[in-house]
């Protein structure tokens, strides 16, 4: 063997032990990144009472990235998804720190907790690093919370509360009404209810009763009972994740029959009620029903991917890749300063509703259309999806988008210079 192939073999030999010894100690390869590609983390819980709505969230993004690389990529490089289970605020806050001084990745994508998000948003100020949030809802992170570096696909409380407001207003369940509310005892949580009490004190409703409920809490039936107790005119749930679902069971179970209603809400945890435990009205930022041709290809193609079809957390993730991608396609740049100038200046997006949506420059929450949904009765249900009929857009297309949002006076977001 000549001396140059015996210098390239142990050359080689030399990296392979190198690679495994750097396995073994846990130090990253190339930042987990392939070279040469677009790097973006998604960053969500996909564990606790949070974890089943992470993990579609975690199958829309997949199968958004899939498609973006099909067509060609981003600027003829690969979208790369290095994907992470935030767990807890402190948790994400880490996770975050690593994806972006170790991973090196574009922007994260994704998250559910409120909580998680605020530490998240914390992390993309100080390394002025892009995040794009998918699924917390707190007001507080569109106004005293809001920074640059911070976007919204997923709506703020207040367009949840407006929006379940409005139709809550035309069946009569608000002016002079009792409301039984029950809250998940965490960041969510404490802001939804914050934003349901003024929307009560503005139309002239009132509340029984309001119970904080632990993110841990499985058991209602000591609530059930009060709840039969106080006969409200409405019961609210300001819950989140499994909490709602245990709730309708149990709800369903007890045989109470005051009218129920939500502030927050995903579809999944309506599916996993089961057949006949979902009643009541709801709000949504999208649902698979939506006669859209977006709407349709997509519902298309995930029951096609994964063998059900998707709901709103994966229109969220989903949505929040496919334009950060062609953002960045368009400007020509993965560079988080020319992305967020170009959102602030008012970029449309097609996301398979009957309007475009924009984020708004104030505060960074994209303004786009909402639903209601109404659980259907259980001789009416089909299949284990179609367990609702849903409201037309809202606002009406006569309206503004930001008729359903928080004003600016309302937030209250001021950007640090």
């Amino acid at each position: 063997m000549s001396q140059q192939c015996m210098k390239s073999r142990r050359g080689v030999l030399k990296g392979a032990t190198g690679i495994a010894a750097a396995a073994a100690l846990g130090v990253p390869l190339i930042g987990r990144a392939q070279a040469d590609a677009i790097v973006v983390g998604h960053l969500t819980p996909r564990t606790g009472f949070l974890g089943p709505l992470g993990e579609l969230g975690v199958m829309a993004a997949d199968l958004a990235v899939e498609q973006i690389n099909a067509e060609g990529g981003i600027m003829s490089r690969k979208l790369q998804l290095i994907k992470e289970d935030s767990v807890n605020p402190q948790t994400a806050s880490t996770k975050a720190e690593r994806l972006i001084e170790r991973d090196k990745v574009a922007a994260i994508v994704g998250e559910i907790s409120s909580a998680s998000c605020l530490t998240i948003a914390q992390v993309a100020q100080r390394t002025k690093n892009l995040f794009v949030n998918t699924g917390g809802n707190s007001d507080a992170l569109r106004g005293a919370n809001c920074n640059r570096y911070m976007f919204h696909v997923e709506s703020q409380n207040s367009m949840y509360v407006k929006t379940c407001g409005q139709s809550l207003l035309a069946q009569g369940l608000v002016k002079d009404k009792k409301w039984f509310s029950l809250t998940a005892d965490y960041a969510f949580g404490h802001d939804l209810l914050r934003v349901a009490k003024l929307f009560m004190e503005a139309n002239g409703g009132k509340f029984a009763a309001d119970k904080l409920v632990p993110t841990d809490a499985t058991d209602f039936s000591a609530l059930l009972l009060e709840i039969r107790s106080a006969k409200p005119d409405l019961v609210i749930s300001n819950l989140a994740g499994n909490q709602i679902t245990n709730f309708l069971k149990q709800y369903a179970e007890f045989g109470l029959t005051f009218p129920v209603a939500g502030f927050g809400f995903d579809t999944a945890v309506a599916w996993a009620a089961g057949k006949g435990n979902f009643s009541g009205t709801w709000p949504l930022v999208w649902h698979h029903l939506l006669e859209t041709p977006g709407s349709r290809k997509f519902v298309a193609d995930f029951t096609k991917k994964y063998g059900k079809p998707p709901e709103n957390q994966a229109w969220g993730d989903y949505n929040a890749i496919r334009i950060l991608a062609r953002t960045m396609q368009e400007i020509k740049s993965i560079d988080a300063p020319r992305i967020i100038e170009h959102w602030e200046k008012g970029a449309k997006f097609d996301v398979m509703k009957t309007r475009e949506a924009y984020f708004r420059a104030g505060d960074h929450q994209m303004m786009h259309e909402m639903y209601t949904v109404t659980g259907l009765p259980v001789e009416k249900i089909r299949n284990q999806w179609d367990i609702f009929t849903a409201s037309g857009p809202v606002p009406a297309a006569n309206q503004p988008l930001e008729t359903i949002s928080s004003t600016p006076e309302e937030n209250g977001c001021k950007f640090a210079a």
